[in-house]
């Protein structure tokens, strides 16, 4: 039949997602299809009121949108049969998002009495993907797009075991044994609790592309797995299962260690890893003014957009990270400082505030970075503010292949790289080196190369026939190690044992370069030596201790002669004497 579309009398009848015909039309809970276009069809369920003209059937501004229908005009209606058998739902994916943005709230949404409520108010109805309508829920009206429809599985409607088939279909019914679930919209400010929303949506904070050997990170690996661990793990899970925890996520990093390690370039690239937005980097001297109170805004524009953003998003806001380079620069101990203004100290003030104070922000990162912890105010470094104190020390061999690989994967690529450079042989050579001092010998070692084609005659020019086939060799590199480039730090390890066949089983002997045996004090004249260095006794003490000792044989080791001086200086100081060369002959010394 031939209808008239029309405005839907009430907004009671809008909230039913029915299409409004007159009583004397159709009856209510039948399905109608309605063609707009001979392409275009859309299937509703019709609910009769008397308030409808006869001839016309009204729609909701939701679903004129949808099917693309103007008052007036003129459309052909006809009934639609659901096939139970292939159209009922067994899931129904759906969009969710406030109807008015003026009336969003962060106040959490308990999906599961949501859908609930759906499927009673809704039950029995046509429902196709893509559809618009409105739904009320506490007091509050949603706009909400169908996005997936899975057909319940035919074996059990016939009441045997679920087969496991999933099949899509456009056009479904809803029944009471439907699941629905809702995903909120990309943009919306919405809080959906509960199990009756959809996990995929969820976008994983960690890049799923990241490799820390492409980003140019080498030797790191422990270090980052356990930033990861720390401060990443609690992002990653979904913010439900965090809230049901009670546990917080981590706010501050701070990286440190010798200049030349890293740590600028493990911060800048973290930014990378996470699917986030580009981090701001701040040096430390720039957060500083010569005016006034304008310091302190500095630190609060930092924070802006994240406050911003979770007031406007709540738990769904997106992580903003900060990276402040050279922290020490602006985060001394307060009360150290010289100034009269005290301009330090506020800013060390108005940061601890915007990371941990009174107006939590719950979707910041900031990662801050010195060589000097030490001159850092201890309050930053309590938990909840620096938590996550991370060394970045100089690298081990391992750490040093990584990063000389990364130094020499473009040379190796085209075929510059001659093949007598062994990388586990430069990484054995090169202990104590920084990874910064590792590039400098790369670039020592290319500039030797290049150095080999260049002829200085009156004027400088490049052999050209011979740069084509120019390769970097195991001696550009050793030459540069002997000659340009020296580790900025030297390392020695002293160890002590008086049991060497231990170590010597062990096979830990070797990896000392030299053995020093040292001996007990074995005469006399040695045991008054080490009396005079260790100036515990007077002169005349002893000088009377000497001609006690004098060519006898004395066997005694420095730790025990020293808790026997020690016994010995508790007698009054007439006995002293003679009370050692007791305890000397008691200890068969």
């Amino acid at each position: 039949m031939t209808m008239q579309a029309a405005r839907c009398p009430t907004d009671e009848l809008s909230l039913t997602n029915c299409a409004v015909v007159s009583e004397k039309d159709l009856q209510s809970g039948q399905h109608v299809t309605v063609r707009t276009t001979p392409t275009h069809k859309f299937v509703f369920t019709v609910k009769s009121h008397h308030s409808v003209v006869p001839g016309t059937i009204a729609f909701s501004l939701p679903q004129r949108k949808w099917a693309g229908l103007s008052i007036g005009q003129e459309i052909e209606v006809a009934n639609y049969n659901f096939d139970k058998s292939k159209q009922c739902i067994g899931a129904m994916t759906i969009e969710i998002d406030f109807l008015q943005k003026k009336s969003t709230d962060s106040s959490p949404y308990d999906s599961d009495k949501m859908a609930t409520e759906f499927i009673q108010h809704f039950n029995n109805q046509g429902f196709t993907v893509g559809q618009q309508l409105v739904f009320s829920f506490c007091d509050k009206l949603f706009g909400l797009v169908i996005k997936d429809i899975e057909a319940m599985d035919p074996s059990i409607l016939t009441g045997e075991t679920a087969s496991g088939k999933k099949q899509k279909i456009e056009i479904g019914l809803l029944v009471g044994n439907s699941q629905v679930i809702f995903e909120k919209s990309e943009s919306s400010s919405l809080t959906l609790v509960g199990k009756a929303k959809t996990k995929e949506a969820r976008q994983t904070i960690i890049n799923p592309e990241w490799n820390f050997e492409k980003m140019g990170i080498g030797g790191l690996d422990k270090e980052f797995s356990a930033i990861f661990r720390r401060a990443f793990a609690s992002r990653v899970f979904p913010p439900d299962i965090v809230e049901q925890m009670g546990c917080k996520h981590v706010k501050g990093i701070l990286l440190f260690g010798p200049p030349g390690c890293g740590k600028t370039l493990m911060a800048r690239q973290i930014g990378k890893m996470l699917n986030a937005r580009e981090p701001k980097i701040v040096n430390g001297p720039e957060i500083l003014n010569k005016y006034v109170g304008e310091s302190e805004a500095n630190i609060r524009k930092l924070f802006a957009d994240a406050e911003e953003e979770q007031k406007r998003l709540g738990a769904n806001s997106g992580l903003h990270i900060i990276i402040f380079d050279e922290l020490d620069a602006i985060c001394k101990q307060r009360g150290t400082g010289a100034s009269s203004t005290g301009v330090h100290d506020t800013v060390v003030n108005q940061l601890l505030s915007k990371i941990d104070g009174v107006e939590q922000l719950n979707n910041i990162l900031v990662i801050g970075m010195t060589n000097r912890p030490d001159l850092i105010d201890e309050a930053l470094m309590r938990p909840g503010r620096f938590e996550v104190k991370m060394e970045i020390g100089l690298p081990d061999e391992r750490g040093r292949v990584q990063i000389l690989n990364i130094h020499t994967a473009k040379m190796r690529d085209f075929n510059l790289l001659s093949g007598d450079v062994d990388i586990k042989e430069l990484a054995a050579e090169t202990k104590n080196y920084s990874g910064a001092e590792l590039e400098g010998l790369v670039r020592a070692a290319q500039s030797t190369a290049m150095n080999r084609h260049i002829k200085a005659t009156s004027t400088v020019e490049v052999d050209m026939e011979r740069a084509e086939k120019l390769q970097v060799t195991r001696t550009d590199f050793m030459a540069s190690l002997n000659n340009d480039i020296k580790p900025g730090r030297k390392l020695l390890i002293i160890g002590t044992t008086s049991r060497k066949d231990v170590l010597q089983e062990m096979e830990m002997l070797d990896a000392f370069s030299t053995t020093i045996h040292v001996h007990n004090i074995s005469s006399g004249e040695h045991l008054v030596e080490a009396l005079e260095l260790l100036g515990s006794f007077t002169d005349a003490e002893r000088t009377t201790i000497a001609k006690h000792v004098k060519g006898k044989r004395v066997w005694i080791g420095i730790k025990k002669l020293l808790m026997l001086i020690e016994m010995s200086l508790q007698m009054d100081q007439a006995y002293r004497v003679s009370k050692f060369l007791s305890l000397l002959k008691d200890e068969g010394a």
